[in-house]
């Protein structure tokens, strides 16, 4: 159990898709058919070229975004208010992860690869709304994603973060690197476990996983 191991943790970094809620919302479905026709439209490829591109920028850059940006040079701006423009309708306001998230001490912040507008709306749809000191997107690091070292110390740097008493939850594996050479505890929020050396915990419920803490 992580209670006595995470009892001194007094900052708790949250990243979103996935993560704040179930892959079940399927919320990234819909956000992956708009990016592939943005790659679409903007590269002027067919849909299966740019359903490969996507794929394959998000596995050599760290997201699609990176890889628009790195190949093609694209304005991040637009693309993000585009892929972003989603239905929010699987979402349920989430009462116990509310009280779980409530109970932390210290300080509590979101960190995403997508936008800080996008975040707070999820926030909001999952009933989340006032609980966060801080949302932070891929803006805030210059559009550089994670898991690339340059986007952690941005925001983190940004938001005065001290790492050593900080825990990192994560559905992606690739993204608790860092946070783990930065001396936090990762916590991975996945149907299933993925053994690594930088994966302290592993839950398939975050809301559970916060209940043992207090």
């Amino acid at each position: 159990m992580p209670r006595h191991v995470l009892a001194t943790c007094r900052a708790w970094v949250f990243d979103l898709d996935n993560t704040l809620y179930p892959p079940s919302a399927r919320l990234f479905d819909q956000i992956e058919v708009r990016m592939t026709a943005y790659v679409m439209e903007t590269l002027g490829v067919d849909e299966e070229r740019a359903d490969q591109l996507r794929r394959d920028y998000w596995h050599d850059h760290g997201t699609t975004l990176a890889g628009l940006m790195a190949e093609h040079g694209i304005d991040p701006e637009p693309y993000l208010v585009d892929v972003h423009d989603i239905s929010f309708a699987a979402l349920d306001p989430d009462p116990a992860l509310r009280d779980a998230i409530d109970r932390l001490p210290g300080r509590r912040i979101v960190y995403t690869n997508g936008s800080a507008p996008y975040a707070r709306r999820v926030i909001g749809a999952l009933g989340l709304d006032g609980l966060f000191d801080a949302v932070y997107g891929v803006e805030h690091a210059g559009y550089r994603p994670k898991p690339h070292a340059e986007a952690f110390a941005a925001v983190f740097e940004r938001d005065g973060l001290d790492c050593k008493g900080a825990t990192m939850f994560e559905d992606d594996p690739r993204n608790l690197a860092v946070p783990h050479a930065l001396g936090m505890h990762t916590v991975h929020v996945a149907e299933t476990a993925v053994p690594a050396p930088h994966i302290r915990f592993h839950t398939s419920r975050l809301s559970g996983f916060l209940d043992a803490l207090s």
